[in-house]
Order: C-alpha cells, then sequence, then structure tokens
C-alpha cells in the first residue's frame, strides 16, 4: 500500500507570549505523548504509556523525519542532482515562526518600551493571517510532492490547524491559478476542530472575541467564518443568512476523505476554558461543532488538549492510523426501526466500539458524555469505522493472525418529559431498556480481495468477546453459516438480525436489526 507524506499542523497557540513559546517545539507538539494510569489485575493502579503520533507512526508505518537544522532548508535545496526524498515522511507546518519574536535580535529598548511589548504580547498576535497561513500550507504541499514525487498528500491538524486546512481546500485553491485541493490533497484528518466555530456559555466572553478578537480570536466567531472559507469573500465580511461554516462542497474535497475527532471530556481541559464553555464540550469546541457534516468521525473520551488531550492519545492515533491506512471502511446502523409513538418521549442509545487487541475504546456515545445516539424512525448510523489488513500489517498485535475482531456495544434508553420537564414517575437511572454487545470476526482473503464474516450477539454466546476462538467455531452445530453479503452498488451489505427478546418485546419493532456495510477503499 502507497504512504504519503504527512503534514502536521498545530492550533491556536493564543498570543504572542504563547506563540514564542510552542515555536521552541521543533514537532509543534506532534511528538508529544502522554502517560495514563489504567488499573491492573489486583485492582491497584499500573503505569502505562502512549509514545506520541510521530514516534509511533515512524514505528508502526515507517515514516521517516527529515531534519537539517530546518525542514524548509532540505525542502529549498538548490542542488539539481538532490536525491528524491521517501514519500513516507513526515512534515510539521511551522506557520507560527514568522509571528514569534525570538528568532530575530531583539531592538534596542528603553525599560518603558520593554514593559510595553511584554504586556502587548500578552493580548496581540502580530503576524499571524489564517489566510497567509492557508497560502504558505499549499506552497508547502507543492514543495513536499516536487521534493517525494507523491501525487498528493495527508493532512493533519489540531484544533485551528483544521481551519487552516479549510481555508486552502475551500478558498486559497480556488485562487490565482492553484492547482484544485483533491488534486494535492488525499486526505484531511483533524483532532478537535471547531468547523463549526467556537460559542461560549457567557454572552459576554462571545461578544469580547467577535467584538475585540484578542490575539486574532476572532477567526473562531462563526458569523466571521466565511470570509476565509468563501472565495467570493474577504476575511471580515458577515456571513451570508444561512451559511453553515460545518457544511463544506463535495466538489472541492470529498466528504469520504475527512475524519474528525471529536473530544467529549471537559473537565480536564481546565476550570478556566471549561467554566467558561460549559459541558458537551471537549473543554474548548461544543461536541456539535466539531465535525463537518457528512464527514468520518469518532467521539472519544478527551479533551481538547493538555495531559489527556486528543492528540496526544492513544484513541487519536489508532483513529488516525485506520483512517489513513485502512483497506476497507464499515459502517454499522439500525435499520427498519419503529419506535413506539409516546408524546415526550425520546429514545436514545449509548454506543462503544472496540478492537480486539487494543487498549482502547476507538469511539463511544454515551449519555455520561453528553453526546447519546438520538434514535428516529427508518435507520440510523450508529459507528463508521476503517479495517486495517492484516497484510499490510503483519507485526500489529491486534490483527496478528488475519481475523480482526469488532465489539459493537449498544445501550437503549427511554427518556421522557412533560412540558420540557424530565418525568421520572416510572425511571430506574441507568438500568437501559436493552443491552447487549455485537461480535463480528472478519478475515480478509489470502489476496485481501474478499472478506469473511462471521456475527454473533455475546447474550448468545455469553464470554464470546473475551475467547479468543473465531466466532464460527464457537457458535452451535450447524449455525457457523458466515454473514451473507450481498453487493450493492460499490459496496457490500449484510444484515443481522437483533435478538429475539428485543424484537418480541417492541421495543425498536418486529422488523429491526442492523445493516452492516463494507467498501473498499483506493490506494489514495
Amino acid at each position: 500500500m502507497d504512504k504519503w507524506p504527512i503534514v502536521y499542523i498545530r492550533g491556536y497557540a493564543g498570543p504572542t507570549a504563547g506563540i514564542n513559546a510552542q515555536v521552541d517545539d521543533p514537532f509543534y507538539g506532534f511528538n508529544n505523548g502522554s502517560t495514563h494510569i489504567r488499573v491492573a489485575g489486583d485492582g491497584a493502579p499500573a503505569f502505562y504509556q502512549f509514545e506520541g503520533p510521530l514516534v509511533r507512526l515512524m514505528g508502526d508505518e515507517q515514516y521517516r523525519v527529515y531534519v537539517r537544522g530546518s525542514q524548509e532548508q532540505i525542502l529549498d535545496d538548490p542542488d539539481p542532482q538532490a536525491k528524491q526524498l521517501e514519500s513516507a515522511s513526515l512534515w510539521i507546518y511551522r506557520f507560527y515562526d514568522q509571528a514569534a519574536t525570538t528568532f530575530q535580535a531583539p531592538p534596542h529598548q528603553n525599560l518603558a518600551q520593554r514593559l510595553f511589548n511584554l504586556g502587548r504580547q500578552q493580548v496581540t498576535a502580530d503576524g499571524f493571517n489564517i489566510e497567509d497561513a492557508a497560502a504558505g500550507l499549499y506552497d508547502f504541499i507543492q514543495k513536499i510532492r516536487a521534493r517525494t514525487g507523491a501525487p498528493k498528500v495527508y493532512l493533519v491538524a489540531h484544533s485551528m490547524g483544521g481551519l487552516i486546512a479549510r481555508c486552502m481546500i475551500q478558498k486559497k485553491c480556488q485562487q490565482d491559478g492553484r492547482v484544485p485541493a483533491r488534486d494535492i490533497v488525499a486526505k484531511l484528518y483533524t483532532y478537535g476542530t471547531p468547523h463549526g466555530g467556537i460559542r461560549s456559555a457567557g454572552g459576554l466572553a462571545q461578544w469580547i472575541e467577535a467584538t475585540f478578537s484578542p490575539a486574532g480570536s476572532n477567526i473562531f466567531a462563526p458569523e466571521k467564518m466565511q470570509g476565509y472559507l468563501d472565495p467570493a469573500k474577504k476575511f471580515g465580511d458577515d456571513c451570508n443568512p444561512g451559511w453553515d461554516p460545518q457544511v463544506m462542497d463535495p466538489a472541492l474535497f470529498p466528504l469520504d476523505d475527512i475524519f474528525c475527532l471529536i473530544g467529549t471530556d471537559p473537565a480536564d481541559y481546565g476550570w478556566g476554558p471549561r467554566t467558561v464553555m460549559g459541558p458537551q464540550t471537549d473543554g474548548l469546541v461544543h461536541i456539535a461543532n466539531a465535525y463537518v457534516r457528512g464527514a468520518q468521525r469518532a467521539y472519544v473520551y478527551k479533551s481538547h488538549s493538555g495531559a489527556y488531550g486528543e492528540v496526544n492519545s492513544e484513541e487519536g492515533y489508532q483513529n488516525l492510523r485506520r483512517f489513513l491506512f485502512g483497506r476497507w471502511a464499515v459502517e454499522a446502523a439500525l435499520a427498519g426501526v419503529q419506535l413506539p409513538q409516546e408524546a415526550g418521549t425520546s429514545f436514545q442509545m449509548d454506543m462503544r466500539l472496540a478492537i480486539r487487541g487494543l487498549s482502547v475504546v476507538m469511539s463511544e456515545q454515551t449519555t455520561d458524555h453528553w453526546c447519546p445516539i438520538m434514535l428516529a424512525d427508518g435507520g440510523t448510523t450508529l459507528v463508521r469505522t476503517f479495517l486495517l489488513d492484516p497484510a499490510d500489517h503483519p507485526d500489529a498485535a491486534a490483527v496478528a493472525d488475519r481475523r480482526m475482531r469488532y465489539t459493537v456495544t449498544l445501550r437503549l434508553f427511554r427518556v421522557r418529559e412533560n412540558n420540557g420537564i424530565f418525568d421520572f414517575k416510572n425511571s430506574i437511572e441507568q438500568v437501559p431498556l436493552w443491552s447487549d454487545a455485537l461480535i463480528i470476526d472478519v478475515e480478509p482473503s489470502q489476496d485481501s480481495t474478499a472478506l469473511t464474516a462471521h456475527a454473533v450477539w455475546n447474550s448468545a454466546l455469553p464470554g464470546a468477546s473475551q475467547n479468543p476462538a473465531s466466532i464460527a467455531d464457537q457458535l452451535p452445530a450447524g449455525a457457523a453459516e458466515p454473514l451473507t453479503f450481498q453487493l450493492e452498488g460499490q459496496t457490500l451489505v449484510a444484515s443481522v438480525a437483533l435478538p429475539d427478546t428485543v424484537l418480541a418485546a417492541g421495543l425498536l419493532g418486529g422488523q429491526a436489526g442492523l445493516r452492516l456495510t463494507v467498501s473498499s477503499r483506493a490506494v489514495q
């Protein structure tokens, strides 16, 4: 499988003082890892380490980092005989360097001037402009393509970095005769990017940001985003009525090639931001604003940044790796649902996706994290993910025996309201109407052109998810038929009926089931 250059774009650093601190990091934070505590077999705390996405990509995918004084120096090598660089390489877009004041000799200043400039650096970010950063990103990508021979690159962005990438894709690539984004970018992966802007829980903070733009923060105001995402607008213009910043034209860039990692833990981002932003955020970005509509996404219980942040997390890395290098895309959706028609009643579902051999949950939408899946009649998508091909990753523990196991845990809840107030008269908190886990074993053919799959509800075979034996070997004699996938267009589709107890109770209707869709992803 081809591996193309990865370009990392960091997030917002704040005023000049913050920028000066951040540019001291050679890799703009993409090298940061984390250490956590897990519960060991004896119930005591145990050490657990994540090395950081840069180190893991170098080890797991054999990516190379080119540094000789600076990455720009290598790209700008004037020697016409310079050796072509490897395509599987990592590049850090250091757009903040030009806004830092630490790379130039300090001017002669008296005491009053020093104090004034120190204060100014705490509230301004002179030298940074989002459109200039987007134009610079385009030039950086063109240099990488020229030196590596790769037709396209992968963009991996944290927070504001995703807005810089979108500004390039949606605006800069449409101007001045530049190459369209879909011809130079293969995939865009964002960690905690405010695709819908940032709205504070307090109106005063939002007014200050939009009016005075401390340290250039007005780029996060939703009413200003069209200025740098629409070629017909200029920065500073207000958005047109009804314009939605979370909508991208798929003609400019395919939505299937965008992945948005959404954090759901506000508590670990510090008391200041989480107090201003409120719940249902990652501490800074609201869950509902952290994705492009129609794009791939996953929800992880991580905060916007910091020791428990999305970038330096195993959850973020595992989703990144599968999105970039997974051979197949898989979707699980409820189908044929008929909900009871009860006034003031809604039905919510908790979902957790886990993969055999990994120490983390790949995606989880739960009531506890303020992001349950809201069910509707007909069908509702529950989760999307990607499968690594064991042939491409022979050393990965999770796929060492060529059989991949995915477990989707589901819990169904009914929520009743009376005139907008919770109705608890006949409620037992945290006891679901139904809960179970679907275990799916997937095994590719020897030439990786086809998949064989078996599925079973854990209630039918208690402990099946922890049993290393194939599902086919655990099912009763005569019941080990594989899932039958039918070709529909460019995808393979199979259905799994819900347990008889659920269907008999009429909780989701008598015909409800899970629809599994598998599509092959072209190497890009």
